[in-house]
């Protein structure tokens, strides 16, 4: 195991099997006063909150100058193998995930991320943003398999064709947004502990290194709320990879907001302009679709991002997350983007 980083709200311990929290921990976390103050207690209690996972085989050392890179909310992991069918079509090199399950009852108790870098014979590295003790929503408990979570982890993850130099976890909050007792507890029955989160990876090309970010945002909240989370992630990436070249991929939330619901008019956009990066390689067109999770027939929203500093940019496209038989994969559509390295 790697020594720990000392960076605020960074983590570059890994692992090859995230601990998991003890039953006493649960116990503890389902009867405690609903504060801030208990939640960063909690976070620090629990030592995956602070740890990686790594695991899969890369093919190769590099991958080429010139690289593809796909971003997928994949909403659970619920279909791990059309997934792979989907992603392995689009050959990308790297491939950012959000929210995905590790040991959750509505997903099999299977670990979704582990099961498509095996598929796609890449590397991975997961990080945890909630540890969640209930089953989920309405909609979710049908595909539940038991009455419990076996492990109860919910995140993002990095796949990537070559193994990362370095992994890093970036929290972007601890102050249990979903968990304190508030304006913003969706289900005061069904506590997580964790906060927005973003896996970082540097990863060796044949031109050099670059570094990449898989990110989500927070989606109860507004724009200077995202915009704070975006400052703290570009402030971290610039410590942990100083002078490579960057690409933040990922579920932003943008316009997820009841009072300004357009994307347009979102800080983060000028704040990552500020900061150097650029948006212009993204495809027109929003990104989220009805899904047996998510069944919302008139939701269209762009919420799925690429930004990126530093590297040359070759287009773009949005890729319907349908599998052959024309069923949702997911909520969110498959991003692609083609970039390299000047």
């Amino acid at each position: 195991m790697n020594a720990r980083g000392h960076m605020a709200g960074t983590f570059t311990a890994t692992v090859e099997n995230l601990p998991q929290v003890t039953p006493e921990q649960r116990e503890a976390i389902v009867s405690a006063p609903r504060t801030s103050e208990m939640h960063r207690a909690f976070m620090a209690d629990i030592p995956a909150m602070s740890m990686v996972e790594t695991g899969g085989a890369a093919r190769g050392a590099t991958i080429p100058q010139a690289f593809t890179v796909a971003a997928w909310n994949l909403e659970r992991g619920l279909f791990p193998e059309k997934s792979a069918a989907l992603l392995a079509s689009q050959t990308p090199d790297i491939v950012l995930l959000t929210e995905m399950d590790c040991g959750m009852a509505r997903t099999a108790q299977r670990h979704p991320t582990a099961e498509l870098a095996s598929a796609l014979g890449m590397h991975y590295s997961y990080g945890v943003e909630f540890f969640e003790i209930g089953l989920g929503g309405e909609t979710e408990r049908p595909y539940c398999v038991d009455s419990h979570n076996q492990i109860g982890w919910h995140g993002n993850a990095i796949l990537s064709r070559a193994a990362p130099v370095a992994s890093v976890l970036i929290r972007l909050d601890d102050h249990g947004h979903w968990f304190v007792d508030g304006d913003f507890v969706v289900d005061r029955n069904q506590p997580r502990i964790g906060g927005r989160m973003a896996i970082a990876t540097i990863i060796p090309t044949d031109a050099g290194n670059i570094c990449v970010a898989s990110v989500h945002l927070e989606s109860n909240g507004d724009s200077a709320h995202r915009a704070a989370q975006t400052e703290r992630l570009i402030e971290a990436l610039d410590q942990f990879a100083p002078d490579v070249p960057v690409l933040i991929g990922g579920d932003l939330n943008t316009g997820n907001s009841r009072d300004n619901p357009d994307w347009r008019d979102e800080a983060l956009f000028d704040l990552a302009r500020v900061n150097g990066y650029s948006w212009e390689n993204n495809a027109e067109g929003t990104t989220t679709r009805p899904s047996l999770l998510t069944p919302h027939p008139t939701r269209k929203m762009k919420l799925d991002w690429f930004a990126s500093r530093g590297l040359s940019m070759d287009g773009a496209s949005i890729i319907p997350a349908l599998d052959p038989n024309g069923e949702p994969l997911s909520d969110h559509e498959l991003i692609v983007g083609h970039f390299g390295v000047a």
